[in-house]
């Protein structure tokens, strides 16, 4: 049956995409090597490319990837109007005002060099390629169908997150439709004018789009619950309180290192444990249904396991040679390559090949047979039937003399 699931056309679960670009996220925020962070936007690129589909939704990886050149565009302003100044070789020297001496440590101008450009750039970098990654989840995974996969205590928090997630492509869903209208009028849809004759129509989509959700989860019964018995309450409120207690006194003991050993990894794991627990008790109080799960099968663990090696890559890396994440931005013929981090990064292409194609609902209408042609018989009583009802049937001059 898992063979069959990853043969036929269907999308992959959204839990997996997520985890999968987390794990790159990951992987771009443990390291400024400028090598390793521009493999991880052609890797989350490629993988958008392969596996989106027609939704909506998935045409937001591109302003995602707009939204990181501004971010570096900032990055660089700042570096070059409030940085420090970094030893190099002097590419423009500015006019540097004096601060008072309570700002010290601040410069406002002066001169820019090449190292210090560099190493304002590679920082932008870095939060680019994380938005990127994240824009790649939102491109490929449905957020509706993420809903359905949370947990049913946490139903409620699924939902604000889910709504959150969906804002980004239902508004450029809303901006492209909105400037396609104005084309069609012969108004201009580009440059700072547009955008200020759009922003009110977009708004106005947007709260349409709220009192709609609001109106459709009102009527399935959104935030009503069952009856639960006392000692369940009770028990759930234990297990939460229990497993936070244990994760805290954990996370204490993995950083401190010099307590007990059973204040580490074990209280952790123990934790968590209750706290699965106490939401899988919580979820007795949630009346809701599921209608067509999605399957979690093979490709779903691929997906997963390429991301967490992506990530696992840079970790190692760390561990190895600690100075080939963070080298000096400038020159760039002195970066190293860490292999370790770039084989993890190359493995996390294997979902452009392994999960199966997303449906096209254009490719689907364009392979079905074409109709069947009636017989001579049936085609004859239909025409006749049609001519009768016309002439049987009086014009409306007829009916009204």
């Amino acid at each position: 049956m898992s063979a069959r699931l990853a043969a036929l056309p269907r999308t992959l679960h959204p839990g997996a995409w997520w985890v999968w670009a987390l794990g790159l996220a990951t992987a771009a925020s443990r390291t400024t090597n400028v090598w390793l962070l521009l493999l991880i936007l052609a890797v989350a690129g490629h993988v958008v490319t392969a596996r989106r589909s027609d939704a909506p939704w998935a045409r937001s990886f591109a302003v995602f990837l707009k939204l990181g050149l501004v971010v570096i565009g900032i990055r660089v302003i700042a570096q070059t109007l409030f940085g420090t100044t970094v030893p190099g070789t002097v590419l423009i020297d500015l006019p540097e005002v004096p601060l008072p001496a309570w700002a010290a440590g601040v410069t406002l101008g002066g001169p820019i060099t090449d190292a210090g450009l560099a190493a304002a750039l590679v920082d932008g970098l870095r939060l680019a390629t994380m938005l990127a990654c994240i824009g790649a989840a939102n491109a490929l995974a449905n957020p509706k169908r993420l809903l359905a996969s949370v947990p049913a205590a946490l139903y409620e928090v699924g939902v604000a997150v889910v709504v959150a997630l969906s804002f980004a492509p239902s508004m450029v869903t809303s901006v492209q439709r909105i400037r396609a209208a104005r084309r069609l009028r012969g108004r201009p849809d580009r440059g700072l004018r547009s955008i200020v004759t759009v922003a009110m129509p977009v708004l106005e989509d947007a709260l349409e789009r709220s009192l709609a959700l609001a109106a459709a989860m009102d009527s399935r019964g959104y935030g009503r619950r069952a009856s639960v018995p006392a000692g369940t309450r009770r028990l759930t409120a234990a297990l939460t309180l229990t497993g936070l207690g244990a994760v805290l006194v954990g996370l204490y003991g993995l950083l401190d290192g010099t307590g007990p050993a059973l204040l580490g990894l074990p209280a952790v794991l123990l934790g968590v444990v209750l706290a699965a627990a106490s939401l899988r008790t919580a979820g007795a109080g949630v009346t809701r249904t599921r209608y067509r799960p999605d399957p979690w099968t093979r490709p779903e663990w691929l997906a997963t396991a390429t991301g967490a090696l992506a990530a696992a890559g840079t970790i190692v890396t760390s561990l190895i040679a600690p100075g080939a994440l963070e080298p000096s931005a400038w020159p760039l013929t002195q970066v190293p390559f860490p292999l370790p981090a770039a084989a993890g990064i190359v493995l996390a292409l294997l979902p452009a090949w392994l999960t199966p194609e997303p449906p096209h609902p254009a490719a689907a209408t364009s392979s079905r047979p074409p109709p069947r042609p009636r017989p001579r018989r049936a085609q004859a009583a239909a025409t006749d039937a049609a001519s009768t009802t016309t002439t049987g049937a009086p014009s409306s001059s007829e009916a009204a003399a």
